[in-house]
């Protein structure tokens, strides 16, 4: 299997400064696994790249998708399996960096079966399961299939939500239907590395930077989309900052609301965040700062 570089992490705590600074060393290019960086023209609320970071390092699956597109964990890995091909015949490393811990798993563990009984289902379970967490999915599991329910723990989104499929799909419950979970192997070795910092600290990072998003026009960002012809009910236009951009537009909230309720979303997504990665196999916690400490450990994990 290729070996790939996995940074992780929440939002805010430095992640794109940190795959720079390792590509730099390692002859590497960054891969997004960012939903919502993919979008064109959503560049301030996403906290995209910006011109000087792009000319630092190589990266893809940032800015190409419009705002229209839906897109989901099983195109991602797709694309970035295409990208890591790309690197890697370069001679190059992939470092692939973002804080969607869905597109993460999709990649290095292969989250589709081959074999879904309805696709479309399967995507929207899973997006459920990375917007909100597992244990919502398993309180409704306990109502459609508390056989399945009793012996699955809360954490393992991966057999909830194919219960979920299963029942949704077929209203059989999976309890009854003894089927196996047919999830694949991992399809990349990953050092995977997740980024951590005391939580108050963080919350603070965060609540200054929604300050600085709003002073480099992010208001103005989403009119502008908007005045496009960007409908504000778009899934992309739904994402933090810019649902609550709309919010204020058509009135709903005052600015003050509007600032106050974009500080306190963006850090409840962290939180979900740290809840998901503490939950990966194998992730490796590091300090933002400890770049020499993360060197070491891709260097002896690539001899």
């Amino acid at each position: 299997m290729k070996k790939i570089i996995t940074i992780c992490g929440p939002t805010g705590i430095g992640k794109t400064g940190f795959a720079i600074a390792l590509a730099k060393r390692f002859n590497g290019e960054i891969i997004g696994a960012d939903s919502m960086q993919i979008y064109k023209f959503l560049d301030i609320g996403t906290a995209k790249p910006d011109a000087d970071e792009l000319a630092q390092a190589v990266h893809h699956l940032v800015d190409f998708l419009d705002p229209k597109e839906e897109f989901d964990a099983g195109k991602f890995a797709k694309m970035a399996d295409a990208a890591i091909e790309d690197i890697t015949s370069r001679g190059k490393l992939p470092i692939v960096a973002g804080g969607t811990g869905l597109y993460i798993r999709a990649l290095i563990h292969g989250l589709f079966r081959a074999n879904p009984i309805c696709e479309e289902t399967l995507t929207h379970l899973n997006r459920e399961w990375e917007e909100k967490g597992s244990e919502v999915l398993h309180d409704r599991l306990k109502v459609c299939d508390p056989e399945a329910a009793a012996r699955i723990h809360p954490n393992d989104g991966f057999r909830i939500v194919r219960a979920l499929e299963v029942f949704q799909t077929t209203g059989v419950p999976i309890s009854s239907r003894q089927q196996n979970h047919d999830f694949g192997d991992e399809r990349y070795r990953s050092l995977t590395l997740g980024l951590e910092m005391d939580r108050d600290r963080l919350y603070d990072r965060i609540n200054r930077r929604v300050d600085i998003m709003l002073d480099q026009g992010l208001l103005n960002e989403v009119n502008t989309l908007v005045e496009k012809g960007y409908s504000l009910n778009l899934k992309s236009m739904q994402s933090i900052g810019y649902r609550h951009m709309g919010m204020f537009m058509q009135g709903e909230v005052d600015w003050e609301e509007a600032v106050r309720l974009l500080k306190r979303d963006t850090r409840r997504y962290a939180k979900r965040q740290f809840t998901w990665f503490r939950k990966e196999p194998g992730l490796i916690w590091v300090s933002p700062k400890d770049i020499d400490h993360a060197a070491r450990l891709v260097k002896d994990f690539l001899t």
